[in-house]
C-alpha cells in the first residue's frame, strides 16, 4: 500500500510559517515578525563539514534479513506463514479510467522488471483474462475502501466492486494465501501522472512480491516514508531473489530462510539493525505528519517517537525520520531549532544505503529556509547539491520544486534570464509531478511568497 505522497506537504511546514504577502503593503514595508528573525549564521548550511554521502552497499547478511523481513509479515505486523508467488508467466492489464501516462509508464516498469528481476511479465488489451487487474477510480471512490491509502493491493480479486463484495472474509486475506493466482491493483484516475507511476511502481512490485514496507529500508519502495518513489536497484535484487528457482509458493519461512545463502551468498557482516519496528512507533509517526491531528498533539507525537527511537537503540533512518518529521513541525514557530533537526536527520542518512536522496530532500526544505532568510546564495549551494540527485532519482515534482526554489534566489540576485529558463524549463517537470496547471500555480505561488518574505526580512 502506498500512503498519501511525502511531497504533497513537503512545503507546507515552510509555507505555513510565511503570511501571505499583500502586495499593497508588502511593496513599501517589511512583513513584520512575529517570531524573533532568526541570525544568518543559523541558516549556514549545517553539514557543510560532513563528509560525502556515503556510497553503502548491502552485503549478503543485509540481503537476507531484508528478504526475510519483508517477505513473512504484512505492513499491519500480521506475520505471513507462507511464502507467496505467481508460478509461471504473470500476465498484467489496465481497466477502468485508465490515466494517459499510465500505459507507457507500465510498459517502461515492466520491461524493467524483465531485465533487471528476470520476471516474465508482459502486458495484455483490456478484456484479456490477467494475473494482476489495475484499476483506476477517482480518489473519493478509492478513499471508501482505504482512507489512508493512495493505492492498494488485494489477492483473489480482479475488481474494486469485487473488494469491496468480498471485504473482510479469507477470500481477500493474505495471510491465506499460498500461491499467487488474481491480484487487483487499485489506484487513483484523478492523480498527478507521477502519483500514478509511483502507485504502479510499489504496488506492482507488492502484487508480485514483497507485501511488507519497513522504516529501516532507505534505499527501497518497500518503506512507508515515500521518499523513493521508483523501484531501486536494491528492490530489484529482492525481486530477482523473489523468482528465484530454489524458492516455490507454499514454502514455511524456515525452508526459505535454508535457500538463502544459495541465493544471494554469504560473507560480508550484517550491517543494518533489523530490528522491527513497534506499531506505537509508527502510530506516533503518522499523527506527527497529519495536520488534521492540530500542532501540539503532532509535536506531543514526534518528541514521543524519537525519545522511544533512542530507546530502542536505533542508529538508522527511524532515528532519522523522527528528526527530520520534528523539523518540519519546527520550522514555523523556531527555525533555528529546525535546521538543528534537519542537520541532525542528514547526518545519519549520510551513513544510509540510498541516503544521497533522503539528503538531497533535506536540501531543498534548508533551500526554501534560506530563501525565506533572504539568503539567496545559500539557496544556489543547496540546490547545485540537491538536482543532480532528486533528477537521478526521478522524483519529478520534488525537482520542479527544487528549481522553482532556486529561480526564486537567481531573481534575488538580479539573475532575471537565468530564472526564467529556470521556470520554463520546470514546467514539464511541474505538469508530471502535480497534475493540473491550477496545482502548478499554487505550487508556483507558494514559493514565490518564499522569495518575496526573504526579499524585504533579507
Amino acid at each position: 500500500m502506498r500512503n498519501i505522497p511525502l511531497l504533497a506537504a513537503s512545503l507546507a511546514a515552510i509555507t505555513a510559517c510565511t503570511p501571505a504577502p499583500n502586495a499593497e503593503v508588502t511593496k513599501s514595508r517589511p512583513i513584520p515578525v512575529t517570531e524573533p528573525a532568526a541570525p544568518a549564521a543559523a541558516f549556514l548550511d549545517p553539514v557543510a563539514g560532513l563528509a560525502p554521502v556515503a556510497s553503502v552497499r548491502h552485503s549478503p547478511a543485509d540481503l537476507t534479513a531484508a528478504f526475510m523481513g519483508l517477505g513473512f509479515r504484512l505492513e499491519s505486523g500480521r506475520e505471513l506463514p507462507y511464502f507467496s508467488r505467481f508460478e509461471g508467466p504473470i500476465t498484467v492489464a489496465l481497466t477502468g479510467n485508465v490515466p494517459a501516462t499510465a500505459g507507457a509508464d507500465l510498459d517502461r516498469l515492466l520491461q524493467r522488471f524483465r531485465n533487471e528481476a528476470g520476471i516474465n511479465v508482459r502486458r495484455v488489451s483490456p478484456g484479456e483474462a490477467a494475473s494482476v487487474t489495475i484499476e483506476f477510480s477517482t480518489r473519493r471512490e478509492l478513499s471508501r475502501a482505504a482512507p489512508n491509502a493512495a493505492c492498494f493491493v488485494v489477492p483473489n480479486v480482479s475488481s474494486l466492486a469485487e473488494y469491496q463484495g468480498n471485504r473482510g472474509t479469507y477470500r481477500v486475506d493474505w495471510t491465506q494465501v499460498r500461491e499467487r493466482k488474481t491480484v487487483g491493483i487499485f489506484a487513483p484516475s484523478d492523480a498527478s501522472p507521477q502519483e500514478v507511476r509511483d502507485c504502479l511502481h510499489e504496488e506492482l512490485a507488492q502484487a508480485m512480491g514483497p507485501l511488507n514496507d519497513m522504516y529501516r529500508l532507505t534505499d527501497s519502495v518497500f518503506n512507508d516514508d515515500n521518499f523513493q518513489t521508483v523501484l531501486t536497484d536494491f528492490d530489484m535484487k529482492i525481486l530477482r531473489a523473489w523468482y528465484s528457482p530454489k524458492l516455490r509458493s507454499g514454502m514455511s519461512k524456515p525452508e526459505v530462510a535454508a535457500q538463502m545463502a544459495g541465493i544471494f551468498g554469504t560473507g560480508g557482516p550484517l550491517n543494518q539493525d533489523i530490528s522491527i519496528t513497534p506499531p506505537a512507533w509508527k502510530d506516533l509517526i503518522a499523527v506527527a505528519l497529519n495536520p488534521g491531528y492540530g500542532t501540539a498533539r503532532r509535536k506531543a507525537a514526534v518528541e514521543r517517537a524519537i525519545t522511544m527511537a533512542h530507546a530502542q537503540g536505533w542508529k538508522d533512518s527511524r532515528l532519522a525520520f523522527a528528526y527530520f518529521a520534528n523539523a518540519r513541525l519546527l520550522v514555523g514557530s523556531d527555525r533555528v531549532a529546525a535546521v538543528a533537526e534537519f542537520s541532525k536527520a542528514s547526518s545519519i542518512w549520510r551513513t544510509q544505503p540510498g541516503g544521497a536522496l533522503y539528503v538531497a530532500h533535506i536540501d531543498m526544505q534548508l533551500a526554501a529556509l534560506a530563501l525565506t532568510n533572504g539568503q539567496p546564495d545559500q539557496v544556489l549551494r543547496f540546490t547545485d547539491r540537491a538536482i543532480p540527485v532528486i533528477r537521478g532519482a526521478e522524483n519529478h515534482g520534488l525537482l520542479a520544486t527544487t528549481q522553482l526554489i532556486r529561480a526564486e534566489a537567481l531573481d534575488m540576485l538580479g539573475r532575471k534570464a537565468e530564472a526564467d529558463r529556470l521556470r520554463v524549463d520546470s514546467q514539464p517537470l511541474a505538469r508530471y509531478g502535480f497534475g493540473s496547471e491550477a496545482n502548478i500555480r499554487a505550487r508556483t505561488r507558494e514559493i514565490g511568497a518564499l522569495g518575496l518574505s526573504g526579499l524585504f526580512r533579507g
